[in-house]
């Protein structure tokens, strides 16, 4: 049975060479507009006959490194110096980037947990399943730029697949290469079958994505990191040869997320004293740090404990917790 065909629209003709700037357009029906719809930029340039490059952020709405470097992009494709395609769309979650919120403040979904989407469903729902059944398919590269939102902060870096086939396991090591991050975090990203990842899985396109600050700030480190890897990773592909060589850089710490005893979460309410930063080398049993307890002050703070050992690569910003609230996490060197 084919499945059926988004509700979303654009104005822009992929198929046609040249850049081209518009709009996604995703019906919205609501008090204030009856015939309304939220409008998305987005840019497609193309010449040539090289790959499909799709590149997107703020697939959370308060995540900013991605946006600000694709925004740059976008002023900055020279079409003399393309072969291929490359699609642009700085803000996926549009709504919730307007409103500076994890969540679209419309529906109060989470984006990147509605994959593969619903054509029918409320905007959020629509935009996943545009992306999935539309972009993706498009694309023979896909790279997501994320960062720890308003109540997470994480230290630069980029996360990948770990593919079981040797051919494509030797093809994203390509691109990790060519993106140079300073660490990288292999693991597997289908655990989850409701994100973006998991999406470009189903369609049979390469995908990277990556943790490039927090805070609902732009981190200098981070947006230096992603705009390096922009240029590498198109240079890499034959898309935009970059004009110099670019810098070269030491290969990144390979590092992997083991599971539950690498995450740090509160167990009840209170205010959270961190007694680690942001890319501390931690031991298993080391002190993670306290919460306070603001109802009944005079009691003792309860000290918490990691589990297990590692880099810590992501620290919570808020210091108000409530229980099952992550504190942060670690991710130890790949064996």
């Amino acid at each position: 049975m084919e499945k059926p065909a988004s509700l979303i629209t654009t104005d822009v003709d992929f198929n046609r060479d040249g850049i081209q700037t518009g709009t996604l357009r995703v019906p919205y029906s609501h008090n204030r507009s009856a015939y309304g719809h939220i409008p998305i930029p987005l840019m497609v340039a193309r010449r040539g006959d090289g790959p499909t490059v799709l590149l997107t952020g703020a697939n959370h709405g308060d995540e900013y490194e991605g946006p600000v470097a694709l925004m740059d992009l976008m002023r900055e494709i020279d079409l003399d110096r393309l072969n291929g395609r490359i699609i642009i769309v700085p803000a996926l979650n549009y709504p919730a980037y307007q409103a500076g919120t994890r969540v679209s403040p419309i529906d109060a979904v989470n984006l990147n947990r509605a994959f593969p989407g619903d054509r029918n469903g409320t905007p959020t729902e629509m935009i996943a399943h545009y992306i999935e059944s539309v972009l993706l398919p498009l694309a023979d590269f896909a790279f997501d730029f994320h960062a720890g939102g308003s109540s997470l902060d994480y230290i630069p870096t980029l996360f990948a697949d770990r593919p079981a086939d040797p051919a494509q396991a030797a093809k994203i090591d390509r691109l990790i290469a060519a993106f140079a991050p300073p660490r990288v975090v292999l693991m597997n990203m289908l655990g989850e079958d409701r994100v973006i990842s998991a999406g470009a899985h189903r369609q049979g396109t390469l995908f990277l994505t990556g943790e490039f600050g927090g805070g609902a700030t732009v981190d200098l480190d981070g947006l230096a990191c992603v705009k390096r890897g922009i240029a590498g990773i198109l240079d890499e592909l034959g898309v935009i040869k970059a004009r110099e060589p670019l810098p070269k850089a030491a290969p990144p710490r390979r590092l992997v997320v083991g599971g539950a005893e690498h995450y740090l979460f509160a167990p009840c309410a209170g205010i959270f004293e961190p007694a680690f930063k942001l890319g501390d080398e931690v031991a298993a049993g080391q002190l993670a740090g306290y919460i306070h307890d603001p109802v009944m002050p005079w009691k003792e703070k309860l000290p918490l404990y990691f589990k297990g050992a590692g880099l810590a690569i992501c620290i919570r910003t808020f210091a108000l917790v409530q229980p099952g609230d992550c504190l942060g996490h670690l991710a130890g060197d790949e064996a």
